[in-house]
Parts: C-alpha cells; structure tokens; sequence
C-alpha cells in the first residue's frame, strides 16, 4: 500500500498511518523508528495536508464521505478504467485527483485498452517516453484517423488502413498481390508515419519515395475525411528520371518488366494508371470506410477480397449482404469500372442447380439456365416496377453500381444448389456437400488452377462498362461459392471468370457501428466516382 501511495505522490493512507502510530506508542520511543523513515513519512503527511486531504487522528475510523477519502491505490485503479478522453477533466476536480494522474500505470492501461500496446510500452518507457505523453501527445490527438481509408485517386481508388505500430501511427497502402495470384497475401506500402520527436513533439512524415522518410503534413477536411501533404517532393523523384521511376513503380506493381507484358492492350493500361496515380504523390484525400457488419444468416463471413480482373490486374472488393442479396462493392477500379462501383449484384433467392460434369462443360448449356433466370427477373422487375422494397432500396440498386470491365477470368467452380430459395442461408447450418465444377469450355481464366468443387451457385449480374465508365450495364453471370474464404463469378456475355480470394490481414478500428451507417457509406462511395 505504501508502494502505490509513494507511485501517486500523495501520501499513505489514514489506515498506514495509523498503524505506524500505533506500532510507535507499543515500541514508547521514537529512537526505534529509522530516522529516513520517519522523515518520509512527516514529508508525506505534509503534502497530503497540502492537497487539503488530511485527516485528524481520530482512533475511530471514519467510513469515506466522498470519492476524495479514498485511498490513493483505489483511485489510481478507478482511473485507470475511465476512457482517456475523460481524464483531463478528473484533473481538474483537485489537486490529489491531478498528482494521482500523473501515475504511469493509469495511462499505460489507457494505451493497452484503447489502441492495442502492450510489449512496446515498455521499450518506450525505458527510452525516456511516459505513456502519459505517448497518450496525451500521439495518440490521443490522432485516433480520429485510425481505421480503413480509401484514397481519392480517380477511377482507381486504394484502400488504406491506418495503424499503431509500435511506437508510431502508420498510413499503410494495401496493395493485391501480383496478377494473377489472387490467393497470395497482400502487399502494403507506408505512405506517412507519426511519431515523438526527442522534443516530446508530434512528428508527421511521408514514406513516399525512396529516400527515406522526411517532412509532411496532415489535416482533417471534415468527419471522416482527412489529407496528406509532402512537403519535401524532391524525394520522391528518382536520379534516372521518369524512365527509372516506371520501372521501378512497374517492377513494385506488378513484379515484372515492361518487355515481360506482351499484351499491347495492357501495356496502354498500366502506363495510364502510372501516369494518372503519379499526379498524386505530394497531397492526398482519404474518406473513411468501414467493414461490412455480418449477421447470423449470411451466406459466408462479409469482408474484403481480392479478384481478378483480366488486363486490369487484381482489385479489392467488398463483399456485404443485404437482406436477399449479396453485393461485391469495388475498393480499388480501373478506367472501365472505376472504384466505388457495385461490381457483382447476387439474388439470393435465385439458387441455379448445375448439371452433370460433362455439361458443365458446354457454355450453351450454362447460358441457358442463367438467361432463364434472368429472363424470369426482368418479368417480375416489370410487373413490380411502381413498388420496391423499402427496406432493400438503395441508390445501388437505382443503377449507380460498379462491376468489371471485361476481366479476364481466373478460378472457378460451380456447385449444384438444390436448397430452398430463402435468403441468406445460415453459416450456422451444416455446410452443403461439396459438387464437381469445372469451368465451361471457351470460358477464360487467367490461369488454370481453381477449385473443383463448389457449396452453392445463384444467379447475378456484373456491371460492364466502356473505357471512362461509359455505357455501363449489367450483365447476367453466375455466382460460385466454393468455401468460406473463395467465390467466382462467371461473366456469360465476356466468357471469362474471376476468382476472388478473402483478405486475412487484421483490420483493427473499422467495423461500421451500425448497418444504417454502412449502407450510408457505399452510397457515398458510389457518388465519389459516378
């Protein structure tokens, strides 16, 4: 007890003082007391008296009559499970609450609870950092922009996921990995970072470029919606020029050479995306994005995937479900289909049973089963058209979604879905057996390696779209689910087939607090690139 008063700098207890007392009248001298001893302890009940939270020496002791007479040990641990943002305003109550907040196991368990530290605050404290100031002076000031952000870079978006990272807060560009090996990891570049200076003084510095970290600059616009500024460009330019900046951006982009691309179509687009992203090297604007929230009965976990997207290369998607439909939301576009856009829209209620192997194989076969479909759908959206579902109407829905732009297909598998037709069927449930799949001849895939069986099919639509997102429409494919973590989608009018894989990596601060505000969300995801 005597330790945890000493940490708060107030005093001991009426109770440790008590005792002493009385160990000293039994003893009948103070010559037995250690004189440093004693000494500390006037010291102490001098400051306590100071702090006007002294006591009488009353042989009786007195129940507490306010949160003040609590001993200091039971504060600091009261303290320390308040929300940090609180305590400056416990400061101010007194002087023993502000000595008491000066206890660095209060503002370490803030650290902990809230932004996740743990074995790092030990190595700041034994360099000279205080969690007190790592709180007061990084993270607290910069908490509103942890989380998931898409960049505003045109058509081609990004995703970026803002973390703290040891002893710093760090912007990380999440890219996909290099086409067409849509189940590797992801890649992730730093593009600024935030740390304390010896000065005890936020820093902001831009990763950009390869001469290490130098000045930058960050500023909130508004709610949910900050930007970066470098401001030191000369960094990121490169002694070769803008020759050596292309292949060394080619090289990091998509793992391989301009002569290695021999498609002359990709060559043109991978050269546009270099010059169009390059424009914004020195200011960006990130808006805020979150996770989609799940519920019992969707069809597999929401989250984030990545798909292939024939010359385009691999792009992030979003998968979220919405009463009785499944919708793959683009996170990362192209010049055809930009970022933002709704890319796969999945009824839900449509199940499509697949045939035997061998007709599994002939495309004409498959064509049939998905256009009856949706022949059915557009009767029924006919004779419906004056009432919608009010609790599924969204501006996705309205037209205003975001697909592929004639990708080239990868991984596939179809499975034969004999279940009933409600939405959502339940994780909970015994997954379905596995079926045979194998894709339909004529059918592109960016490689030869997918899965061969599948849980479930339905139908869909995917958006397509001239280059600059002109003439977009949706046209009619199939949904493949294989396991929990992979899905395909087979484009029937372009006969290619994209195979998305889930993304593993631990997204911290960027769960939606609700539905309503995660719909809300992709509807302004989808007015940022219309």
């Amino acid at each position: 007890m005597a330790v945890c008063a000493r940490l708060c700098g107030v005093g001991q207890s009426r109770r440790c003082r008590r005792r002493q007392r009385n160990e000293q009248q039994d003893q009948g001298s103070d010559s037995d007391m250690d004189e440093e001893e004693g000494e500390r302890i006037v010291g102490q009940t001098q400051r306590r008296a100071e702090a006007g939270c002294s006591g009488g020496p009353d042989s009786n002791p007195r129940p507490p009559q306010s949160l003040a007479d609590l001993p200091p040990e039971l504060l600091v641990e009261i303290f320390s499970l308040l929300p940090g943002t609180v305590l400056p305003n416990v400061a101010l109550v007194c002087k023993k609450f502000r000595q008491i907040l000066n206890t660095e196991t209060i503002w370490r368990k803030r650290c902990m609870e809230e932004f996740g530290m743990n074995e790092d605050l030990r190595k700041m404290e034994a360099g000279g950092v205080c969690s007190q100031d790592l709180y007061v002076k990084l993270l607290h000031p910069y908490r509103h922009i942890l989380g998931l952000w898409q960049p505003d870079i045109g058509p081609y978006g990004g995703l970026l996921n803002v973390v703290v990272d040891g002893l710093f807060i760090i912007g990380w560009m999440y890219l996909p990995p290099h086409d067409p090996r849509v189940e590797d990891p992801m890649r992730r570049r730093p593009l600024f970072r935030i740390h304390l200076l010896e000065s005890k003084k936020a820093t902001v510095e831009c990763m950009y470029g390869h001469k290490g970290p130098h000045k930058g600059d960050i500023q909130t616009v508004k709610k949910d919606e900050f930007s970066t500024k470098c401001n030191q460009t000369d960094h990121h330019r490169m002694p070769g020029g803008r020759q050596e900046e292309f292949r060394t951006w080619l090289e990091e982009e998509w793992g391989r050479t301009l002569e290695e691309i021999f498609h002359e179509h990709m060559q043109e687009l991978i050269l546009m995306k270099f010059i169009y992203t390059s424009q914004y090297d020195n200011c960006l604007t990130y808006r805020r994005i979150y996770l989609p929230p799940a519920r019992p009965s969707d069809l597999l976990q929401p989250g984030l995937f990545k798909g292939t997207y024939g010359s385009h290369g691999l792009e992030i998607v979003m998968l979220s479900f919405h009463g009785s439909s499944a919708r793959a939301t683009k996170l990362t576009g192209d010049p055809n289909v930009p970022a933002g856009q709704l890319t796969l829209d999945i009824d839900l209620r449509r199940p499509v049973v697949l045939p035997d192997l061998e007709q599994q194989r002939n495309i004409e076969e498959l064509s049939r089963l998905v256009l009856r479909i949706h022949e059915e759908v557009q009767g029924d959206a006919g004779q419906h058209d004056s009432v919608a579902p009010p609790t599924v109407k969204s501006a996705e829905e309205e037209g205003a979604c975001g697909g592929t732009s004639g990708p080239e297909p990868e991984e596939g598998d179809h499975g034969a879905c004999s279940d009933s037709c409600q939405p959502g069927p339940s994780r909970s449930s015994s997954p379905p057996e596995a079926q045979p799949f194998v894709l339909p001849l004529g059918v592109m895939a960016r490689n030869e390696v997918y899965p061969r069986t599948c849980r479930k099919c339905f139908y869909g639509t995917g958006l397509i779209a001239g280059h600059g997102f002109t003439s977009p429409e949706r046209t009619p494919g199939l949904f493949v689910l294989f396991d929990e973590d992979r899905f395909g989608f087979i484009w029937l009018e372009l006969k290619s087939f994209s195979l998305y894989s889930r993304l593993t990596d631990h997204l911290p601060h960027a769960h939606a607090p609700n539905m309503e505000r995660f719909e809300a969300m992709l509807r302004n995801m989808q007015s940022w690139t219309s």
